[in-house]
C-alpha cells in the first residue's frame, strides 16, 4: 500500500499540527496524445499535487477517488473505441511516493481502515480491466502504493535515473495491500517478489533503482531520462503495433513456489522470531498468490491491511519513521549552522580501524585533505594499508569509480609528525580508549593547531569534560561519537560539555550532516545514550548468567523484541575487550547498576570467542561448554527463565532511561528512540524503545509515569473503543 512521504512534506512542529494537515490531493490530469503513424489516441493520466518537487505526490482518499473517476471515464472511452491505450505517469521526479500515512495514522475506526484498503483496490484494478492495454511510465520515485499503481498496469517503462522503487510496507508494519502481494509474484516470480516485499524492506528499507528493477522484471524497459515521455509513447506504439513483444515468465511450479515460501518463513523466524506481524502477513499473501482468484486475493489484502492499520505496531512504526526522516533533519539543541567553522582540511590522530574508516568517509564526502598522525613508521604503514584496502574494496564492489578511488587515496596522508595537523580546521582524536592518553593528545594538539580549530574526540564512553579539563581552551572541544562500521551506521552522537561553545558544537553537527549522518546532541554523561543503554541490557543478561541462568536461556530471552541479534553475539560483534572496557568504565561511573562480569572476564582471559564463528547473526546460539563453565554451573536460586531475563532487562532499561532524562542527557525521550533505532538497530516496529516501554506497562511500573504522551506511537483510546 504505502511508503509515506508525509514525514517529508509536513512542517517540523508537533504531532497535533501534523495530524491537522489536510490531504495534499494528487490530482489526475488527463490529456490525449496521438500515437505515431496514426496508431490511435492514448489517454495520458498524470498524477500531480500541484506543488514543487520538494513536496512528493502521495495518495489519500481524495486523490484515489479522483484517480478512480478519471480511470472510469477512460474505461467508458475505451469501450466506445475512442482510445487505444491508457498510460499513467507523474509530475517531475515522482510517480507517487505511496499513500499519505499521516492520514492513515489518523484513522480511528475499522470501517475507515477497511475503506482505504478497498478504495485502493477499486481504483487500481481498473487498470487491469480497462478493455485496452495500460502502461505505467515510471518517471520518478515509485514507493509502496506508487509502485503498486505501476504493477496494476499491463506494461511499465522506467526512466534510467530513477533511484527509488520499493514496496517498503513490511519495514513500517504494513503489507503491500493495493495489489502488490498479488501482482508482483505473478509478474516476476515468487523469489524476486519476496526480495522486493520482504528482504529489501527488512534490510533497513533498501531501495531498488531502475536498472535493478529491470533485472528483477518489475520494469519492461528502461529509457533515457532526457526525453523519457516521448520515448515511452513511442515504445507504447511499438508494443501496440506488435513491433515490440514483452515476454512474461511462467510462474514457478507449486512445489518450487512452496519451497521458496518455506525458506522465507524460516528466514523470518530466525530473524524476527514472530516479533513483527507485517512480514508474516505479507508472506502469507504471497504464498497464496499463485493460485488465488483476484477477488479472493484482494479481499485477503483488505483484511490484512485493515488489521495492521489498527495495530500498535503500525503506530510505533510511523512514529519511528517520522523520527528518522522529518525530525532527524533538525536536531534538538543544535546551534545555528552559520556558526560552524569552515572545513578546508581535517586532521585525525590515530590511523587504526576506526580512524581509517573516518578518513575514507571524510575524504569521500567532504572532498578535503585528511591529515593523519601515528606514533611510528610501522603504524603509519599499517594505517595506509588499511585505508587502501577499504578504498579498493569499495571500488571492487562498484560503489566508487577507479578515478574516485584514486582521488580518495590521494586526499589522505599519514605521518608521524604532529605538526602536519597544524593547518587542520577540525582534528578528531581516535586513539585507544584511555583517558590519560586522550588528555595527553589534546594537550599536544593545543600547542600545534590554530586557536580557531575545533578539537573532537571519538570516545564511546569516556568523559569529554575530563578529557579537556586541563586545556587552555576547553570551549573548542566536542565529542563526535561515530559507530562501527562508520560507513554504514547512520548515527553520530554529538557530545557537548558545559564548556563547549556554539561554534564547536555547530561544527560537529555540520560535519555529521555533510557526512550523511544523523546527529543527536547528548550531554557529557557516562556512555552517552547508545552505549549506556546497550551495556545496561548486556549487563542484565550477563548478571542473569552469573546468577545461574543457562547462557543459552539468557541469550534467547530477548527474542520477543525482534532485535537484530542476541546479547552474546552482540558482545562478540562489538568485541569482548571493548565491551568489557565500556562495562568497567560505566561500573566505575554509575555503580552497581552495571555489575562487572567475572564470567566474561574469564572468557577474555582464555582468549575464547563468546559465540562460535559459524553462528552468523547469532540466531541459534550453540554454547561452548567452556563458555557455560566460565559462568559456573547453571541452576540455583538465582536462575531465571526466559521471561524472567526479559523482565529484568526491560525493567533495567526503563530505570536507566528515567535517570537519563532526569540528568538531561538528551532533550527528551524522542532523542533516545532516535539513537537506539539508528545506533543500536532497535526495531522500528517497536517505535524505538520508549513507546515499547509505555505500551508494555514498564514505564508506569518502574517510573510511575509514561515516557511519551498518550496517543504518540500508540493507539489512541478512540481506536480501542471504536
Amino acid at each position: 500500500m504505502s511508503q509515506t512521504t508525509s514525514a517529508e512534506t509536513t512542517r517540523p512542529q508537533d504531532h497535533t499540527d501534523r495530524a491537522a494537515r489536510p490531504e495534499r490531493v494528487a490530482h489526475a490530469l488527463v490529456r490525449d496524445v496521438q500515437l505515431p503513424a496514426h496508431a490511435g489516441t492514448l489517454a495520458l493520466v498524470t498524477l500531480d499535487n500541484g506543488l514543487d518537487h520538494t513536496k512528493p505526490t502521495t495518495l489519500g482518499h481524495a486523490g484515489l477517488t479522483e484517480l478512480r473517476e478519471a480511470l472510469l471515464a477512460q474505461q467508458r472511452r475505451a469501450t466506445a473505441g475512442e482510445i487505444v491505450a491508457v498510460a499513467v505517469t507523474g509530475k517531475p521526479y515522482f510517480l507517487a511516493a505511496g499513500a499519505d500515512l499521516t492520514a492513515v495514522s489518523r484513522i480511528t475506526r475499522r470501517e475507515e481502515a477497511r475503506g482505504i484498503a478497498e478504495l485502493g483496490h477499486a481504483t487500481y484494478r481498473l487498470l487491469g480491466e480497462m478493455g485496452v492495454p495500460t502502461f505505467a511510465y515510471v518517471n520518478g520515485v515509485a514507493l509502496g502504493g506508487g509502485l503498486e499503481l505501476a504493477l496494476a498496469c499491463d506494461y511499465r517503462t522506467g526512466a534510467a535515473d530513477v533511484g527509488a522503487l520499493a514496496l517498503p510496507e513490511a519495514y513500517l508494519g504494513l503489507v503491500p495491500g493495493w495489489g502488490g502481494c498479488y501482482h508482483l509474484p505473478r509478474l516476476v516470480g515468487v523469489r524476486n517478489a519476496l526480495e522486493v516485499i520482504l528482504t529489501r524492506p527488512l534490510a533497513n528499507n533498501r531501495m531498488t533503482d531502475a536498472a535493478g528493477a529491470l533485472e528483477l522484471g518489475v520494469l519492461d524497459v528502461v529509457l533515457h531520462p532526457a526525453d523519457f515521455l516521448e520515448r515511452s509513447i513511442a515504445w507504447t506504439a511499438d508494443v501496440l503495433a506488435g513491433r515490440v513483444e514483452v515476454a512474461r515468465r511462467e510462474p514457478e511450479s507449486q512445489e518450487e513456489w512452496d519451497a521458496v515460501v518455506r525458506a522465507a518463513r524460516d528466514q523470518l523466524d530466525r530473524r524476527l522470531h514472530g516479533a513483527k506481524d507485517a512480514p508474516y502477513r505479507a508472506l502469507d499473501l504471497v504464498a497464496a498468490a499463485r493460485t488465488a482468484d483476484r477477488d479472493v486475493a484482494f479481499a485477503a489484502e483488505d483484511d490484512a491491511l485493515t488489521e495492521l492499520i489498527m495495530s500498535e505496531q503500525l503506530r510505533a512504526g510511523l512514529y519511528a519513521f517520522d523520527l528518522v526522516t522529518r525530525r532527524a533533519r533538525t536536531p534538538a539543541g543544535a546551534p545555528a549552522e552559520e556558526l560552524a567553522r569552515p572545513l578546508r582540511s581535517v586532521g585525525i590522530v590515530g590511523a587504526g580501524l576506526m580512524a581509517g574508516q573516518l578518513a575514507v568517509l571524510i575524504a569521500r564526502r567532504l572532498r578535503v585533505p585528511v591529515l593523519m598522525r601515528e606514533v611510528d613508521d610501522d603504524r603509519v604503514a599499517a594505517g595506509l594499508a588499511g585505508i587502501r584496502g577499504l578504498v579498493e574494496q569499495m571500488a571492487a564492489k562498484g560503489r566508487i569509480s577507479p578515478d574516485e578511488a584514486n582521488r580518495i587515496l590521494a586526499s589522505v596522508t599519514v605521518s608521524t609528525d604532529l605538526g602536519t595537523l597544524a593547518g587542520a580546521d577540525l582534528v578528531i582524536e581516535a586513539v585507544t580508549e584511555v583517558l590519560e592518553l586522550k588528555q595527553r593528545v589534546f594537550a599536544q594538539l593545543e600547542d600545534v593547531v590554530s586557536p580557531e580549530a575545533v578539537l573532537a574526540t571519538n570516545t564511546s564512553a569516556l568523559s569529554v569534560t575530563a578529557m579537556s579539563a586541563h586545556l587552555r581552551h576547553p570551549e573548542r572541544v566536542v565529542g563526535l561519537h561515530f559507530f562501527n562500521p562508520v560507513a554504514q551506521m547512520p548515527l553520530v552522537e554529538v557530545v557537548r560539555t558545559a564548556a563547549t561553545d556554539d561554534a564547536a558544537a555547530a561544527t560537529a553537527f555540520a560535519i555529521a550532516k555533510k557526512l550523511g549522518k544523523t546527529a543527536v546532541g547528548v550531554a557529557d554523561r557516562p556512555g552517552f545514550v547508545v552505549n549506556r543503554l546497550l551495556l545496561r541490557m548486556l549487563a542484565e543478561v550477563a548478571a542473569a548468567a552469573e546468577g545461574g541462568t543457562p547462557v543459552r536461556t539468557a541469550d534467547v530471552a530477548l527474542r520477543p523484541l525482534g532485535l537484530p541479534m542476541g546479547s552474546f553475539p552482540l558482545i562478540q560483534l562489538v568485541g569482548l575487550p571493548v565491551a568489557l572496557h565500556v562495562l568497567r568504565s560505566l561500573h566505575a561511573d554509575l555503580g552497581e547498576r552495571y555489575p562487572l562480569s567475572p564470567g566474561l572476564e574469564r572468557i577474555a582471559e582464555q582468549g575464547r570467542r563468546v559465540v562460535p564463528e559459524a553462528d552468523g547473526r547469532g540466531s541459534e546460539l550453540e554454547v561452548d561448554p567452556a563458555i557455560q563453565e566460565a559462568f559456573g554451573a547453571p541452576g540455583g536460586p538465582g536462575a531465571l527463565d526466559e521471561a524472567g531475563v526479559l523482565d529484568a532487562v526491560l525493567a533495567g532499561l526503563t530505570q536507566e532511561i528515567g535517570l537519563m532524562l532526569e540528568e538531561g542527557v538528551v532533550a527528551g525521550p524522542e532523542q533516545i528512540d532516535l539513537c537506539m533505532i539508528l545506533g543500536a538497530g532497535w526495531p522500528i516496529h517497536l517505535g524505538g524503545i520508549t513507546p515499547y516501554l509505555d505500551r508494555t506497562g514498564y514505564s508506569e511500573r518502574v517510573l510511575g509515569r509514561r515516557l511519551l504522551p498518550l496517543g504518540v506511537a500508540s493507539v489512541a483510546p478512540a481506536v480501542q473503543t471504536g
